[in-house]
């Protein structure tokens, strides 16, 4: 098992692997597949996502491909506008001819991704995406997803968040959909497993120009006994920044959504704040022998840790595997019919897609924010079964339109 202390040796005598030499000669022609992410925009989280899924294509391509034929990803950059999404969409599926779509960070790009599924009749799979809206109040049957949503993993900070001594909160987020789902989810299982609980305080910043003084201004002045926050990437930073020089986070708890994944967490450096309770992965330090295999794998050909977003990347195909493996075709309806209820084993354990809502059940790590040897890390963590944190499929399919 590599250790977070072993990391630095590993590197040391890691060679990147150049292409297997004993990789199959495939007879056939390859199964195209269309991706598009935000790596322009959204760099810190989407390189180590391309990372993830490229090593995942090369290790199926190496052990045969699917049904003796190569993947093929067709990636294309969405530089985190909708409509360039959009286009770049309809050129996949109708000049490249790929026969299913994946990716999208952003929600708002993952809704019109959504969207387009609908119109056209595409498999879409949204491997990052957060808000609720892509398998609830806007779910087609054309769109799953992947990662654990705004639902769930505001579920598993509610858990902790219901154990402290605070009654008054106040909240931060960007003023876009994922922002606000997460907030009035955090309120709504907040308040059912503490009704007690109230809310005094709203901030809602502009998403990549935080004003960081003035919003921790009026959080100062609300007096909160605890904060929810929602911001990340730079605004993260910038935020921790003005709060710790304004003592906003001395003697207050704060619960921070995905906060402790290592692509927001480590450019904090020796400003990572003590003690928030947060979402992330823990990286090197999980020990199951699903996850050492794949960390090995991806340190030998990358010659760096794991992220969050190469967890994403390499569970999207290996869920893209898994389904054509099953399909009996690889028809578009075929393909919806398979991925309802499919199984996927994956380096953070098994997890399957819901018939009722088309939501993974893939989990995340919760934990809290801490200097380890020096460094940001998570500390006292635990994996949070997705599964454990949606509503019953009865009551999810009651959230979606009538199809």
């Amino acid at each position: 098992m590599l250790t977070r202390r072993g990391l630095h040796k590993a590197l040391a005598v890691t060679i990147l692997a150049a292409p297997f030499a004993g990789a199959p000669a495939f007879a056939q022609d390859p199964i195209k597949i269309g991706e598009m992410n935000s790596y322009t925009r959204m760099a810190a989280f989407t390189e180590p996502y391309r990372k993830g899924w490229e090593l995942a294509v090369e290790e199926i391509n190496a052990a045969g491909g699917v049904k003796g034929r190569p993947l093929e990803i067709i990636s294309r950059d969405d530089t985190g506008d909708p409509a360039t999404a959009i286009r770049i969409a309809e050129e996949l599926v109708n000049r490249d001819e790929v026969i299913m779509l994946f990716g999208g960070f952003l929600s708002n790009i993952g809704l019109a991704l959504a969207d387009f599924a609908k119109q056209n009749e595409t498999l879409y799979l949204a491997s990052e995406p957060l808000t609720d809206a892509i398998v609830w109040s806007n779910g087609n049957k054309y769109t799953y997803r992947l990662r654990p949503s705004n639902w769930m993993q505001t579920g598993m900070l509610a858990a902790e968040a219901a154990k402290l001594d605070a009654t008054k909160w106040a909240t931060i987020a960007p003023n876009y959909a994922y922002g606000t789902d997460a907030v009035a989810a955090f309120k709504e299982q907040l308040k059912a497993l503490k009704p007690d609980v109230e809310f005094i305080e709203e901030q809602w910043p502009t998403l990549f120009k935080i004003d960081a003084g003035s919003s921790v201004r009026a959080l100062e002045q609300a007096k909160p006994d605890a904060i929810f926050n929602v911001t990340f990437g730079g605004d993260l930073a910038k935020f921790v920044r003005e709060g710790s020089l304004r003592g906003l986070f001395d003697d207050r708890p704060v619960v921070s959504l995905l906060s402790g994944e290592p692509e927001y967490l480590e450019p904090l450096g020796d400003e990572t704040p003590d003690g928030w309770l947060v979402t992330g992965y823990p990286g090197l330090d999980i020990n199951t022998p699903e996850h050492d295999a794949f960390e090995k794998a991806y340190v030998a050909k990358w010659g760096e840790a794991p992220k969050t977003g190469s967890i994403v990347g390499y569970n999207s195909v290996l869920t893209i595997k898994a389904l054509l493996e099953a399909a009996p075709s690889f028809e578009t309806e075929d393909l919806l019919s398979t991925l309802s209820g499919l199984k996927v084993d994956s380096p953070t354990g098994p997890f399957f897609y819901r018939p009722a809502d088309h939501q993974a059940t893939m989990g995340a790590y919760v934990g809290k924010t801490a200097l380890v040897d020096g460094k940001p890390g998570m500390v006292d963590w635990y994996y949070a079964d997705g599964a454990e944190f949606l509503p019953s499929e009865e009551d999810a399919a009651k959230m979606r339109p009538a199809e």
